[in-house]
């Protein structure tokens, strides 16, 4: 029988984020972090989401004392350029058609914060998406189906988004949808939780 642990905490509220957590079967808390996702200056992809994945999982810490705490964020990158999300159907159908033919990088990153000791583990795990030449008829199909206008990207993976693409590529599918469980599970084995 494993020892108890102390209490895996989300940072986020993400439904994504919290349906891929449940794959593990371990019970978790989830809480909202308040973090400003601006990038700094010059602060290159990798560097920014593995900053805010730490200061989202920061930033529950205070609320929960001895947790393991959970902080993830993730960009899509074009030719190094951040998309962000789109906000609305003009700028989504502008990311699609920027996307069409060519290849999209997600960088995620990912923290584990022992919120008790202070100790923390981070990452970035990339994912790359080769998208198929999307015409305007097609992307206009595809908004209209799923509205991804909350989605860094302008799709869902996990949904009709998967019809965008022509192949993807990266060590961790659960990346693309914003939590690497691959090095989530790395992680928490170094915190001495065995998963299964």
């Amino acid at each position: 029988m494993n020892a108890p642990h102390p209490p895996l905490v989300l940072a986020s509220t993400s439904p994504f984020r919290r349906m891929l957590l449940e794959k593990l079967g371990i019970p978790f808390a989830t809480a909202a972090p308040r973090t400003d996702e601006s990038p700094l200056p010059d602060e290159q992809p990798e560097a920014l989401v593995q900053r805010l994945s730490r200061d989202k999982a920061r930033a529950v810490a205070a609320a929960h004392p001895n947790a393991l705490i959970i902080g993830s964020d993730q960009v899509a990158c074009l030719d190094g350029a951040i998309l962000g999300k789109p906000g609305s159907r003009e700028r989504a159908v502008q990311q699609l058609r920027a996307a069409s033919g060519r290849t999209v990088t997600f960088h995620t990153g990912l923290t584990l914060l022992h919120s008790g000791s202070g100790r923390f583990q981070t990452c970035c795990e990339p994912f790359r998406v080769h998208f198929r030449t999307l015409t305007d008829d097609r992307i206009g199909r595809y908004l209209d189906a799923e509205e991804p206008f909350g989605c860094a990207g302008s799709f869902k993976s996990e949904g009709l988004g998967i019809a965008l693409f022509r192949r993807l590529e990266g060590d961790d599918p659960n990346a693309l949808v914003g939590l690497p469980l691959i090095r989530l599970v790395e992680m928490l084995n170094n915190e001495g939780i065995a998963v299964p």
